[in-house]
């Protein structure tokens, strides 16, 4: 009676090392450093690091440590914030715009651990500090380009149907201004843009032989567009930092036209503005081989063209293009089969049937893949805190003949390096922003109120857990020593937990560790009273154990299958801190039950089991 195979010690045993070993990595403290990365074809070779140590030393900077990354980063330890912070600013003037120095944290986890996948916990804002960013959405833009799409649309119907004008153009004010001959082609052009766009207010007018058609967005079409905005840029945001492996980030709408983002725990900045302002997306376009484009400078570019340069020669492309990023569905980074970084792309979106028809149509004839990115840059000159803008950039990266018309999945090549191809891979992959967005307040929240938080927090769960420990051996003699190594063991395993599923801890967090503790030495009281119970009844100590454990256990699962689902009702309602406590409640709750009932009995058994006992040290 009361006996344990061996292979459920081994478990129990497997599991409480495993819950050590993932769990320790919380003990190593993060490094203060600052990273350097070369922008665009730089790189920082012996010499530029030669002078970076020089110019350290002779600012009296020290530093733990200067380590150049397999990305070619980077990366400076040093031992506070305040030797950080003072060399942030030394660098920054040192390396100008060449190189982006960034503030960062750096991991002091053993490399073993960590190629076992042990790594500590993130903190959420209100322990580690963070970033704050508050982005305005730039909804005229989006206003602009509805309409440039609105013009193309209109022409394409007015053909279709067709119906003559004479002019159609945008105006000014976001309005749109189609010119015709007579009243009765005005007439059916009304009809048209009525039955077809519901969203444009329109104004008539014609005299002799001047007739037109002056149409705006209704107020409400306004409205709709701007709100539709906000919203698909808040989830395009969501989908961005969740795929940079920030935990736990808040990003919420605030106002008409804003939207507030909280990163806890990131100080690469720049990092930051790159992924959350910026815009990558490809088009297609095909080349104008009709004139010669060394000559356009001359006599100017033709009508319907556009010049790009490529490979430092000039390169008409037609304006209109054949595919744009929002077909693409799927975006995966690779390596071609020249060795060169790669995109791969699927399509889905629409589009790919015109696509599809075009390149069959233009066998043999050149197709230009044009990179549009949107960077955030300061508003006025080189300052670096000033408020940031939108400023568009358009650049052929690749020039391929036709060979056949291109299915739903192709390469995208001639990329840069490695990393331009990840970025654009996952900025087609998130989706594009439907407008730019500009970075009008920005703060870092520093860790000191953090690090208060922490120690208050790990002070309480000490104490509670230092009177827990002591009332339990002092009451249940031995079988308080076992609920007590229970206790610690779920302990332990909560963390591991938290820190092998990525989970950010933040102060509510701390609140559902501390809770789970109260929790979890619960079962251990049911467990033990029950045997007493089973004692004062006259049962042997081995059976005690037995019905002691069995008959507890109907009542264990009743209270924490009742707790965990107040735990899953306040996930599934609450945002935010909510949630932290939410998931760490509920976790521990299942830690609780393991290391309760299997940990404790394991204990049990071992001292206990297959033996003639007469007396257990259970008190009184």
């Amino acid at each position: 009676m009361n006996q344990y195979p061996l292979w459920k010690y081994l478990l129990v045993l497997g599991i409480f090392l495993l819950g050590v070993l993932y769990s320790v990595p919380n003990l190593f403290p993060e490094d203060m450093a600052v990273q350097i990365s070369p922008r665009g074809e730089n790189t920082l070779n012996a010499e530029t690091l030669q002078t970076i140590q020089k110019t350290l030393q002779q600012e009296s900077i020290p530093y733990k440590q200067l380590t150049q990354l397999e990305s070619g980063d980077v990366l400076i330890r040093f031992y506070d914030g305040v030797q950080q912070l003072k060399a942030d600013d030394v660098l920054k003037s040192l390396l100008g715009d060449g190189d982006t120095v960034a503030l960062n944290l750096a991991s002091t986890t053993p490399r073993w651990m960590q190629a076992l996948g042990a790594n500590p916990m993130k903190l959420g804002l209100d322990l580690r500090g963070g970033v704050h960013f508050l982005l305005a959405v730039d909804v005229d833009s989006l206003l602009k380009s509805r309409v440039e799409g609105d013009v193309r649309a209109l022409g394409a119907d007015f053909r279709r149907e067709s119906i003559r004008y004479t002019r159609l153009a945008q105006g000014p004010h976001k309005t749109i201004l189609v010119n015709f001959r007579d009243r009765n082609t005005l007439e059916k052009a009304v009809a048209l843009v009525k039955r077809d766009f519901p969203e444009l207010l329109l104004k008539t007018y014609g005299e002799g032989e001047e007739y037109g058609i002056t149409a705006e967005f209704s107020p409400q079409a306004i409205l709709k567009a701007q709100e539709d905005a906000v919203d698909q840029t808040t989830e395009v945001l969501r989908k961005r930092i969740n795929a940079l492996g920030i935990a736990e980030p808040m990003i919420q709408r605030q106002g008409a036209s804003r939207i507030s983002v909280d990163l806890p725990g990131v100080q690469d900045t720049a990092r930051a503005k790159d992924i959350l302002g910026g815009t990558a997306t490809v088009e297609f376009h095909l080349m104008d081989t009709e004139h010669d484009a060394s000559q356009v400078a001359a006599t100017g570019v033709p009508f319907g063209d556009k010049l790009y340069e490529f490979e430092g020669r000039p390169v008409l492309l037609k304006n209109q293009s054949i595919l744009s990023g929002t077909s693409i569905t799927s975006a995966a980074s690779d390596m071609g089969q020249d060795g060169r970084p790669s995109v791969d792309i699927r399509l889905g979106g629409g589009g790919e049937a015109m696509f599809y028809r075009i390149t069959g149509e233009n066998v043999g004839k050149p197709l230009a893949t044009v990179y549009i990115e949107t960077v955030m840059e300061p508003a006025q000159g080189n300052e670096a805190k000033g408020p940031l803008v939108a400023k568009k950039t358009e650049r052929i990266i690749n020039i391929a003949t036709i060979q056949s018309a291109l299915p739903n999945s192709f390469q995208i090549t001639g990329l840069k390096d490695p990393k331009e191809a990840s970025d654009l891979a996952l900025l087609l992959k998130s989706g594009a922003l439907p407008a730019p967005i500009s970075i009008i307040e920005e703060s870092t929240v520093g860790p000191s109120l953090g690090q208060a938080n922490i120690e208050k927090g790990m002070r309480s769960l000490v104490v509670g857990l230092a009177f827990i420990l002591l009332f339990m051996m002092m009451y249940y003699r031995l079988f308080g020593v076992f609920a007590d190594v229970a206790l610690v063991f779920n302990l332990v395993l909560l963390v591991a937990v938290l820190s092998i599923l990525g989970m950010t801890l933040t102060l509510p967090g701390i609140a559902g560790v501390i809770l789970t503790v109260g929790m979890a030495i619960d079962a251990n009281v049911l467990i033990c009273e029950r045997i007493r119970e089973e004692l004062r009844h006259g049962v042997s100590p081995q059976a005690a154990i037995k019905a002691g454990y069995e008959r507890a256990l109907p009542t264990i699962v009743d209270s924490n299958v009742t707790t965990l689902i107040a735990g899953v009702a306040l996930y599934g309602v609450g945002s935010g801190a909510i949630r932290g406590f939410a998931v760490t409640l509920c976790l521990g709750l299942l830690c609780s039950m393991f290391t309760a009932i299997t940990g404790s009995r394991a204990l049990v058994n071992w001292i206990y089991g297959g033996r003639s006992v007469k007396k257990l040290s259970i008190g009184i």
